[in-house]
């Protein structure tokens, strides 16, 4: 969630196409202690000449049952891999100086520069600084970066003094704006991103930004110019949304603003000279659902023009190439992750790599990386269903893998393939992908439970991207079926937008479709449907058990289950009831109530399941507990997993991942109806 009718279509000739089949199997299962031997890469950068690459590897510590990362260094044609660091402190945002002489990274929230050819290391900063990101300057001298600053807090009532000896309660902690916890984050004191800049030789920093105002993303025009995106209006907290592009003098101190619309400026990329920035973003019509252009600004004419014109979709991460002709980035297209090259002269588009993979494990949301070298040359996270994100070069339109950190695990086991289909709606013929995995030894001859597990967002998009949790269903005998129903990104505007101050609605027939075209292929046992789904997923799974029987069992998990009382207690409130209402609860209380899935408990017959981090504050627990109660009330075969500690990322830990996993199949084989003897 954030960046979340009982009527049947009979599946006949409902099937568009299945033309996507990735990989192969071979080996043993796959089983809940593999998650561990998952790796993957991340955030990859060429050297200025391009002869080296330095990334992340990602892996999994069954010890001490976290996520570890280790900046690691590699030539271009995949030779002389070597860690820089031991990932003892989860190092991360690696960075070549201008010279390629140094790398630098966050370890431990501080940035730390590595000398390469003596390999000793400086750290820059210093406890208490917790630096969010980083840049070099052009010139190698001086690095940028991000980091939250406390601002004043509210003082409380002044107390008498207390008698000597006496053991009073701690003192009240007062509350004075509308954001004042976030998930992850926990509860805190007012905080703003400001920047700063040190020199990369070491010294003290020195603050560049001022006031009760966030800013976030930057980039250098040149060494001594940033160009940075902010949100400094006066009613900020109150639009969640709006940035606008800033130039700021490094020296002077002075800001200047370069753009001013409702609305989104972000994300911005400088062309080598210094004339042009590219950002995305969108003027603001207040939608469920906007997608994020490409523009381009001109500084010497303060002229904007709209790139990418005819991509109805997301662009992210912007790069320029070294002559300033084209510009890289990132989208979403179909459920696929891709990277294309627009020309700044004519417009044209084209797309260089299809199969970016994710740095998600968990699940199969995109959500991959790549940097441009001076040579036009692209190193990116290459992934699919059956392979987790390795680091590979496209250059001349051929790729090259360059590392195999999952290539020996993976001939152990056996894997789902991931095969692509299409549907249509029933409520409307709007056209609906989805993927198929199912159990590594199918046999079609066989009827097999199938699982329906349904995305987050609800503006997000699943693709054929590498998922432990779906491939270890698959592994336990279940046909996996995964989809992008209306309201899921990577489909345009309108697909997206389709959902505006109306979700949870027609999605449910889009998801039941699916649900019978599969059904259609063969090789599902109808009388074992279950179905599944977190956060925007866990919305859905909601409203279908309130809305047919024919699902076995379902797993609700991270839910928002009464509008009015999430939105009031979210961590997001200035966001969601702007976006996804027609007004305050108390304004439009009838739109919140039947959107609610607490309203159709009364129809639930379905044995269901509750699953939400005790620290959730994205969607509190208090919504889980809410339908809990209300499944105790009427008798409906329930339970709620409290995950302590876990915030809405419940997966951040591995064990909470397989937790989810095991007590789900748990839950489905409690009530998976046996084959009469």
């Amino acid at each position: 969630m954030l960046r979340t009718t009982i009527l049947c279509f009979v599946a006949t000739g409902a099937v568009l196409s299945s033309t996507h089949t990735f990989g192969k199997t071979q080996g043993a299962a796959f089983v809940p202690m593999d998650v561990f031997k998952v790796q993957w890469t991340q955030a990859p950068q060429l050297s200025g000449n391009g002869a080296k690459i330095v990334f992340e590897r990602h892996q999994l510590d069954v010890m001490s049952d976290r996520r570890r990362s280790t900046i690691c260094l590699i030539n271009r044609d995949g030779s002389g891999l070597e860690p820089l660091t031991t990932g003892l402190r989860n190092d991360r945002a690696p960075q070549f100086s201008p010279d390629g002489q140094r790398v630098a990274f966050l370890s431990g929230g501080q940035i730390v520069v590595r000398y390469l050819n003596s390999g000793r290391e400086l750290q820059l900063t210093q406890p208490p600084t917790e630096v969010d990101a980083f840049r070099f300057s052009p010139d190698g001298s001086h690095i940028v970066f991000s980091m939250s600053v406390a601002a004043k807090k509210p003082k409380p009532a002044s107390m008498p003094q207390p008698p000597q000896g006496a053991i009073w309660a701690p003192e009240v902690v007062v509350v004075d704006r509308l954001q004042y916890r976030g998930d992850g984050e926990g509860f805190y004191q007012p905080r703003f991103q400001h920047l700063f800049v040190i020199d990369s030789q070491g010294g003290s920093p020195s603050q560049l930004t001022r006031g009760n105002f966030n800013h976030g993303e930057f980039a250098f025009a040149d060494s001594r110019t940033l160009i940075i995106s902010a949100n400094r209006e006066a009613d900020a907290e109150y639009q969640p949304l709006q940035s606008d592009l800033f130039e700021l003098n490094i020296e002077s101190g002075a800001l200047q603003r370069l753009t001013q619309r409702q609305g989104p400026d972000e994300s911005p990329a400088v062309s080598a000279d210094g004339r042009f920035v590219a950002y995305v973003g969108f003027r603001d019509r207040q939608q469920f659902y906007q997608v994020r252009g490409l523009s381009l600004l001109d500084r010497r004419t303060g002229k904007v023009r709209r790139l990418a014109k005819a991509l109805d979709r997301d662009v992210t991460r912007p790069q320029f190439d070294a002559a300033g002709k084209t510009i890289t980035f990132q989208y979403d297209d179909q459920g696929q992750s891709k990277i294309a090259v627009v020309s700044l002269k004519t417009g044209a588009i084209r797309t260089l790599v299809s199969d970016l993979g994710s740095a998600d494990i968990g699940r199969p949301y995109g959500a991959g990386g790549f940097d441009v070298g001076a040579d036009g040359a692209v190193a990116y996270t290459q992934g699919n269903p059956q392979q987790p994100a390795e680091l590979a070069l496209v250059q001349a339109s051929k790729a090259k893998t360059l590392t195999r950190f999952n290539a020996s695990w993976l001939a152990q086991v056996k894997l789902s393939q991931a095969k692509e289909i299409w549907t249509k709606s029933s409520v409307d013929q709007l056209p609906v992908q989805a993927w198929v995995l199912h159990p590594p030894d199918f046999d079609a001859g066989k009827k097999y439970p199938m699982l329906l597990e349904i995305h987050g967002g609800p503006v997000a998009n699943y693709g054929p991207h590498f998922s432990a949790e779906l491939q270890l269903y698959a592994s336990a005998g279940y046909v996996v079926v995964y989809a992008n129903p209306r309201g899921s990104d990577s489909y345009g505007a309108k697909f997206g937008n389709a959902i505006h101050h109306d979700y949870p609605n027609n999605d449910y027939h889009d998801l039941m479709s699916v649900v019978d075209a599969v059904i259609a292929q063969g090789g599902v046992d109808t009388d074992n449907l279950f179905v599944t789904g977190g956060s925007g997923g866990g919305v859905l799974t909601a409203w279908i058990v309130g809305h047919t029987d024919r699902f076995r069992a379902a797993v609700v998990a991270k839910p928002v289950i009464n509008w009015m009382s999430f939105v009031l207690t979210a961590d997001a409130t200035a966001f969601f009831h702007r976006y996804w209402f027609p007004g305050k609860p108390w304004e439009a209380s009838e739109n919140y109530l039947k959107r609610s899935p607490l309203m159709h408990v009364g129809n639930i017959k379905t044995p269901t399941m509750l699953i939400t981090g005790e620290a959730d504050l994205r969607t509190p627990i208090s919504e889980s507990e809410q339908f809990f109660t209300a499944l105790k009330l009427n008798n409906v075969p329930t339970r709620l997993i409290r995950i302590p500690g876990a915030s809405h990322s419940i997966s951040a830990r591995p064990s909470n991942l397989i937790a989810q996993v095991q007590n789900s199949i748990a839950w489905f084989e409690r009530y998976r109806k046996k084959p009469t003897p």
